[in-house]
Order: structure tokens, then C-alpha cells, then sequence
């Protein structure tokens, strides 16, 4: 990337006298890339109503009534119905159609890699025709005739010339190999070498030019050859036509030459020359961002959505297809008859079958991510061109992933709830479907926003991947929630999977049948020891309770035949623990411990 800040600018730039921060300049000049970017699920009709909706038309009537033309009844009927709110988009499809030639295949869908649809001369006709449908009256076309062959490339410029003419707009277009018909429609010719301007004027000027500095085309040579080999240091001397001795001329003496060279002077002195604002029309400049309110855009991009779901409608059938099928063999392998919910094995069964199944909904969501990078380019295209914002794009999305996901969960929870045996209770039973239809609205965001993040579908799935392995290791079902290291239990809570099986898990274990005695051996050792330790400890609270002046009073005496007790006085302190039993004290008298000497035998 270029560091901006070795960058320097100077001067201004204004188109029609205005400076660029006072219109919009992507509205007013728009930009056809060298690949064609569509839905290939859409025909030529829709996509150009779809591009005339967003980009916004009508305007037309409008500005031919304010310069107060004279128009043919019927051409006037046409540009009233243009201006006509709800018709404009339709009616400047059928006129695009007509002049672009595309009306044999108006309802031919474009296609991609994976279906066949129209010509590669009628898609680059059919993305011409996407800006032609706006606001934009100078075209900047980028190398239009990659991958065509040179008759289609000149049927192409030529529908291009002839609207120019009659839309009186202004194209301009980048190529480098243009064929001697092609070179032929151009009105001006800007010739770039080592990006400088070796000529800018009238095509019919150029020879002029290179003979004015000495450069003599050949009678059987094209210009347009001539033009890229002159300026050559390698093939440059085959054309000088001077008497005096060749030398090579480089490119800086050329863009001097030029300067000197009529046509130069003439371009020099109109740019000097200031554009009066006065005789700029309003309507000549798009000073709105998007042509349409954020209510029609919505609209728009639903209705688009919803035709892209329709058309894949057999997915669609076939996803919920294989839910059912996953589901009977789910049902059949954890049937009812073999599910108990009486000990801790029968709890792990169902922990079992309740990850299973959360694991197969997630999935399930995977195939979200080729639908979206299917549509990644030609919405990135019709971004930055200004047709949406990106949440007119996204939204319909969502809402209209809404049902689907619904259906989905929906089969799932009816085919395999009742089957499996899971809590009988009607409210448990939806519960869990809300939870599934959550769950699967969630795996159906997340890899929306992987294959955004990724935008090839390489890439998209392996970061999917990953991303799915973590979250199911940290759902708190294969690694609990105990066992996860404190640097890593920030994870452990991040996973979206660990919300979900939780919610399975309650919704589940807190029905009444898993309230039953159990009759486990380890749960029975478990529970006697904590009722032995809870009836210790109840002890010792009582005893605590106890009268402070009746313990203090309480010293006994004890007698004993081998011994002699005395009643010392007990010395009682306020410090220390209080115990729950009579405290005694010993005394003893006259006891003496004799060890015998060793013999010593001398």
C-alpha cells in the first residue's frame, strides 16, 4: 500500500466547476470493472430493474421538461412514465434492453461456473447496462474487452458509441490492444506511456502529431499499433521519417512536443479558462447518495432475496431432507425403550443425545457459508458503487433465514423428542425447539460472518472449522466446566455452544422424574456421609447455644478406687469454644514411676 504520508497533493480538482466534496462524484461517474460480477440465479431483466432500482431513475422527463424540449407525443409518454413513481426501473429496463440488444435473452438467467446461462458478449452488455440504469452520465470503463473475441468487442463499443450519442453522455475506456474497427469509433484518443500524456485530442490528430516530431505511421500499419510501438525504445526507429540522423526520442520530449503541438495549445488554453457554474444544469450532478429512501432499498434487496431463495428452493428441500433422515437414525439409536431416567447412567445417555443432536443443528448451518461467498462479489460490487449500504443487504437476510432455521429446528425436536423420551411436558418440548431454532440462527450468523471475514470459500471453511472444533470442546460436555484450566475458562464462556447445551441440560433434568430416590450405590454412601456430617455439625451449633452461666457452674468431682479426686476450682475463661459436654477435671496424688537399675556384673 502507498504511505500517505510521503504523499503530497496540490491544487484542486472540480467537475463542472464544482469541487468533489459538493455532489457526489460515485453517483455522477460510475465505474465498469473487467469482470462481470452478478447473481447468476437472476436474469438480464431482473438484474437491470434491480439496478434501476437502487441507483434511482426518472429524472429524465424531468430535465428534458426543464430545458424545454419539444418531444414526439410517444417519446414524451415514455418519459412521463420514466418519471412516474413505481415504473420508473421497469421502464428504462425494457428501453436498456432494446438499445443494448439484450432483449432475446431478457429472461435468461446469467449464470456462473456452475449453470449455464448467457454469452460472455451479453454479460459484458448486461454490466454496461447495470450503470446506464443510474444517475451517471460519464461512464470510466476498465479494460471491457477482456476475455471477448475482437467482433464481439466491436459490437460491444459500438452499442457504447451509439448511446453516447444518443443519451449525450461521455465514456471513456482503457484498452490496450484495440483492433483498427475499434480504434475507429472513438471521437478522442488519451495515449499514457510510463503514465504520462503522450497525446490528448482528436483521434484524426494523432498521426498529425507523431509526423509533426517525426514519426511517420505506414500505409498498412494500424494506428493503434503505430501508437503503442512508437513510444517504444525497441521498435521506435522504424518509423522515423526525417532526413537528419535517428536518435531516440523519449517520452518527456514527446509530452514537451505535444505542448507545442496545436492541439496541446488549444487543450492548455480551454483548461485555463474556468467553468462557469451558471451553465452547469442542477439535475447534471447527484449531490444524494443513494438514489431511493432506506424503505425502498429494503424493499429492494428483500424482494431480491427473497427471488435468490425461491430459485433455490431445491437446496433448500434437500437440507431439510437430511435433517429428517439424521434425525430417524438419532431416534432409532437411542429409541425410548432403552432410554431410563432412574440412575447416573441414564443421565449421561441423555447428556449424550442432547450434545449429538446440538452438534448435528450446528452443522447443519455450514452450508450458509457458499450461499454467502456465491454472493460476496457482486455485493461488494454494488457497494462500493453505491447502489445499498451493506444492512439493507444483510437484513433480509436474517429475516428471511428465519423460516428456515424454524423448519429445520422444527423437524428435529418432532421427529426425535418424544421417539428419544425426553420430559413428557408439552412446555419442555417447545422449549427445546426454541432452543434448537436459537441454536441454529447462531451457526447460521457465525459462519455468515467467517465467510464474510474469509471471502473464499478455502479459506471460510477452515477457519469454520476451527472455530466449531473449539467451540464443541468447550460446551462443557467433553471437557467440564471444573476441568478448564483458569487461563483458558475466558473461552469456556465465550462458546456459544456451552449457552446451548446448557439450555438443553436445564430445560431437561429439572422435570419432575429426575426428582425420584435413586438407588445408586455411590449416591447412597454419598448421602449418609453428608447426613452423619450435617447431624455432627447440628450438634455443635446446639451446644454453642447453650446458657453461658450453666456451663460455667457445671465442675464435677469423680471418685476412683485407685485414685483420689479432689474438687479443684475449674478457673472459667470467656475466651475459647463453648463444648456440648460436661467438662471434667482430674487431679492425682502420690503417683510415682520406678524404672530398675541394670545389673553390672564386675
Amino acid at each position: 500500500m502507498l504511505d500517505q504520508s510521503y504523499l503530497k497533493v496540490t491544487g484542486k480538482i472540480t467537475y463542472c466547476g464544482h469541487e468533489l466534496n459538493e455532489f457526489v462524484p460515485k453517483k455522477t461517474c460510475a465505474y465498469v470493472s473487467q469482470r462481470d460480477l452478478h447473481h447468476g440465479l437472476m436474469t438480464v431483466r431482473e438484474t437491470l430493474d434491480f439496478s434501476g432500482q437502487c441507483l434511482g431513475v426518472g429524472t429524465i422527463y424531468k430535465l428534458m421538461e426543464k430545458l424545454l424540449f419539444k418531444l414526439d407525443p410517444k417519446i414524451e409518454a415514455l418519459m412521463k412514465g420514466v418519471a412516474t413513481k413505481g415504473h420508473e426501473a421497469s421502464l428504462v429496463t425494457e428501453y436498456l434492453l432494446k438499445v443494448l440488444s439484450l432483449d432475446n435473452c431478457a429472461d435468461t438467467i446469467v449464470g456462473d461456473n456452475m449453470r449455464r446461462g448467457i454469452s460472455g458478449g451479453e454479460k459484458k452488455r448486461l454490466t454496461i447496462g447495470e450503470m446506464l440504469a443510474g444517475p451517471a452520465k460519464v461512464l470510466l470503463m476498465d479494460e471491457i474487452s477482456t476475455g471477448l473475441d475482437s467482433s464481439t468487442a466491436f459490437r460491444i463499443c459500438k452499442y457504447i458509441s451509439e448511446m453516447v450519442n444518443i443519451m449525450d453522455m461521455t465514456v471513456v475506456i482503457s484498452l490496450l490492444q484495440p483492433s483498427p474497427e475499434l480504434f475507429e469509433l472513438f471521437d478522442d484518443i488519451i495515449l499514457l506511456s510510463d503514465g504520462q500524456i503522450v497525446y490528448q485530442g482528436p483521434r484524426h490528430h494523432v498521426l498529425d502529431f507523431f509526423e509533426y516530431v517525426g514519426f511517420k505511421c505506414p500505409e498498412r500499419k494500424g494506428v493503434a499499433d503505430f501508437l503503442q510501438e512508437v513510444t517504444s525504445k525497441k521498435d521506435q526507429q522504424q518509423y522515423w521519417s526525417k532526413d537528419q540522423p535517428y536518435r531516440y526520442i523519449p517520452v518527456s520530449e514527446l509530452v514537451e512536443a505535444f505542448q507545442s503541438f496545436h492541439v496541446g495549445k488549444e487543450l492548455s488554453s480551454s483548461l485555463k479558462i474556468l467553468y462557469q457554474r451558471s451553465n452547469n444544469h442542477p439535475l447534471a450532478l447527484v449531490k444524494e447518495k443513494y438514489g431511493i429512501s432506506n424503505k425502498e432499498l429494503i424493499k429492494a434487496c428483500f424482494s431480491r432475496e427473497w427471488l435468490l431463495m425461491k430459485r433455490n428452493v431445491i437446496l433448500y428441500i434437500f437440507k431439510n431432507v437430511q435433517v429428517m433422515i439424521m434425525a430417524l437414525a438419532t431416534m432409532s439409536a437411542f429409541f425410548r425403550t432403552k432410554m431410563h431416567h432412574e440412575t447416573v447412567a441414564d443421565g449421561e445417555k441423555y447428556l449424550g443425545v442432547i450434545f449429538f443432536s446440538l452438534t448435528n443443528v450446528v452443522l447443519n448451518g455450514m452450508a450458509e457459508c457458499t450461499f454467502t461467498i456465491l454472493g460476496l462479489p457482486a455485493f461488494y460490487k454494488q457497494r462500493d458503487l453505491l447502489f445499498y449500504p451493506a444492512w439493507p443487504y444483510g437484513l433480509p437476510v436474517w429475516i428471511l433465514s428465519i423460516p428456515a432455521s424454524f423448519i429445520e429446528s422444527g423437524l428435529w425436536t418432532i421427529l426425535t423428542y418424544y421417539t428419544i423420551g425426553y420430559a413428557p411436558a408439552p412446555t419442555r418440548f417447545f422449549c427445546q425447539w426454541l432452543a434448537f431454532f436459537c441454536i441454529h440462527q447462531m451457526a447460521l450468523s457465525i459462519f455468515r460472518f467467517l465467510s464474510a471475514l474469509g471471502r473464499t470459500l478455502v479459506i471460510a471453511n477452515t477457519i469454520g472449522m476451527i472455530v466449531l472444533i473449539l467451540a464443541f470442546v468447550l460446551s462443557g460436555f467433553i471437557i467440564a466446566k471444573g476441568d478448564v484450566g483458569r487461563w483458558m475458562i475466558w473461552a469456556y464462556y465465550l462458546s456459544p455452544m456451552m449457552y446451548g447445551q446448557q439450555a438443553l441440560v436445564i430445560n431437561e433434568f429439572l422435570d419432575n422424574r429426575w426428582s425420584n430416590p435413586n438407588t445408586d450405590p455411590r449416591i447412597i454412601e454419598t448421602t449418609i456421609a453428608f447426613s452423619d456430617s450435617k447431624a455432627l455439625v447440628e450438634d455443635v451449633d446446639k451446644g454453642q447455644k447453650k446458657n453461658d452461666e450453666e456451663l460455667q457452674s457445671t465442675n464435677s468431682v469423680v471418685s476412683s478406687h485407685s485414685s483420689t479426686c479432689t474438687n479443684p476450682t475449674v478457673e472459667t475463661t470467656t475466651k475459647g469454644m463453648y463444648l456440648p459436654f460436661q467438662p471434667l477435671s482430674l487431679s492425682f496424688h502420690h503417683i510415682n514411676y520406678y524404672v530398675d537399675a541394670p545389673t553390672v556384673n564386675l
